[in-house]
């Protein structure tokens, strides 16, 4: 074959996606200048309100789909849209999976990359855009890249400065990424601790020889329910589901429950990975449907994490929860839905503030390190040769009189305990920190120089004013 046909070679999906982006450019052309630019997504894994706008949003629904499967190379072309569900459906046939999978089903691979993920692999493979090799970016000035990150890339810049920026810099239209083989089942040992820190001290272990009583460990996350009820659960990839039978939680059984009744256990592959969405963790148990009676009559194919976040979307529009309370006289609550992550050190120390001072009960707690250690992420920086522990934690707490949700007591609290500790803040969610403050943690520097170069007449929200001003 001659270098001119190979040069000219494109694979089959190429010119139906072109055409997505041309007319995704065309689109977003006719948004008049100062005017939102916003996304129209049917779902969200947000916890941010924002400002209402009558301007529409860029219309993306068809960046939602896998281009190709190379199961010989290892990789997925997908678009930036997809699902994790959709994408995992795609992958899971050739015996691979990307090397992390964010917990909920309608996370998107973009979203994931831009505003950051985690899951039980993470202390393997660190966060979602640790193992993306290529992306096509539209950025604030209208323009497409495609960026690798590659010492020659000339927006190598971007590539490494676009995770945490949740879309301020740009959206990704299609990724080019990682994946890695799987076996069938996942064998789990849920280990107990009664301290944090003897729990903290398995971790470290673990991390370092990726093995627990000489056995491997693939999967490693944990579940907090109280001061001296801790489990760490090990997943441990195999081919043969021997004399067990895969446990199904996607009915009347709850995988969290599960916990803390069996010291084993076995799911599927494709289970495992969505073990977390059938209940959204715990928070399904807010609507009732942790209920004997309620969930043998609540249909099973909508017991889902996004069944869920429209029910919470419907309660922040009517406001009933909050009515409801006050009509019964019960004291007002602070929404704390939050996820942080501090150094492997300092997990004793966090948690002992949050029993004391917090209260929330479960807490989800997964380890993770940097993959490449000479990498530099500019917008959300650890200490490369460190271990951090993420914990996630969803509820609401009561407020004292005199205190209102708005004053966000409880998590400007969180948000200072974990300045303290030297660790950092997920943006999903509720933010309350000074514009010097906030810029301090998420490279201010490196933000105003990016935001210059691919987002110079400001199209695309600021950072700061999205995430903690929610504009």
């Amino acid at each position: 074959m001659s270098a001119r046909m190979v040069s000219s070679w494109s694979p089959p999906w190429r010119a139906a996606y072109d055409a997505r982006v041309a007319d995704l450019r065309r689109q977003y052309a006719a948004i008049p200048p100062g005017a939102p630019v916003r996304l129209a997504k049917a779902t969200s894994n947000l916890f941010r309100q924002r400002a209402a706008t009558s301007t529409p949003g860029l219309d993306v629904a068809a960046f939602d789909g896998v281009l190709e499967v190379d199961p010989v190379n290892r990789t997925a072309e997908v678009q930036g849209m997809t699902t994790y569900e959709h994408l995992v459906d795609a992958t899971l046939p050739y015996g691979l999976m990307p090397l992390c999978v964010p917990q909920l089903k309608t996370i998107t691979l973009g979203g994931a990359v831009t505003g950051l993920g985690i899951e039980s692999s993470s202390f393997r493979w660190g966060l979602p855009h640790e193992s993306v090799i290529e992306m096509d970016i539209l950025t604030g000035d209208g323009q497409v890249l495609t960026v690798t990150g590659a010492p020659g890339d000339p927006h190598r810049d971007l590539y490494y400065g676009f995770p945490n920026s949740y879309g301020t810099l740009g959206y990704a239209l299609r990724l080019k990424i990682e994946l890695e083989p799987v076996l069938p089942y996942v064998r789990l040992r849920h280990v107990r601790f009664n301290t944090a820190q003897e729990m903290a001290d398995a971790i470290t272990e673990i991390v370092k020889s990726q093995e627990w009583d000489g056995v491997p460990v693939h999967f490693l996350d944990g579940t907090v329910f109280s001061a001296t009820e801790q489990y760490l659960s090990l997943g441990e990839m195999v081919a043969d589901r021997g004399t067990m039978t895969p446990s199904d939680y996607t009915g009347m059984d709850i995988y969290y429950r599960s916990i803390q009744r069996k010291r084993e256990d076995l799911l599927t592959i494709h289970d495992y990975i969505w073990r977390w969405d059938t209940d959204w963790f715990w928070c399904s148990r807010a609507f009732g449907t942790q209920r004997p009676l309620i969930r043998r009559l609540w249909p099973k194919d909508k017991l889902r994490s996004d069944v869920y976040w429209k029910l919470i979307a419907w309660d922040r529009r009517t406001k009933f929860s909050a009515k409801s309370a006050k009509l019964r006289r019960k004291p007002a609550r602070e929404e704390v839905v939050q996820d942080i992550e501090v150094p492997i050190g300092k997990l004793a120390d966090f948690l002992d503030f949050f029993h004391r001072e917090v209260g929330i009960e479960p807490v989800w707690i997964c380890p993770l390190r940097q993959r490449d250690p000479s990498a530099r992420w500019p917008l959300y920086e650890f200490d490369p040769e460190e271990t951090y522990v993420n914990l996630g934690f969803w509820s609401t707490v009561p407020l004292p009189p005199g205190t209102t949700p708005e004053d966000g007591r409880v998590n400007r609290r969180i948000e200072a305990t974990v300045t303290e500790l030297d660790g950092r803040k997920s943006l999903y969610s509720s933010a309350y920190y000074s514009p010097e403050e906030f810029w301090s943690i998420y490279g201010g520097d490196s933000y105003r120089g990016l935001k210059m170069a691919y987002d110079p007449a400001s199209r695309l929200l600021d950072l700061y004013d999205k995430v903690v001003r929610r504009r």
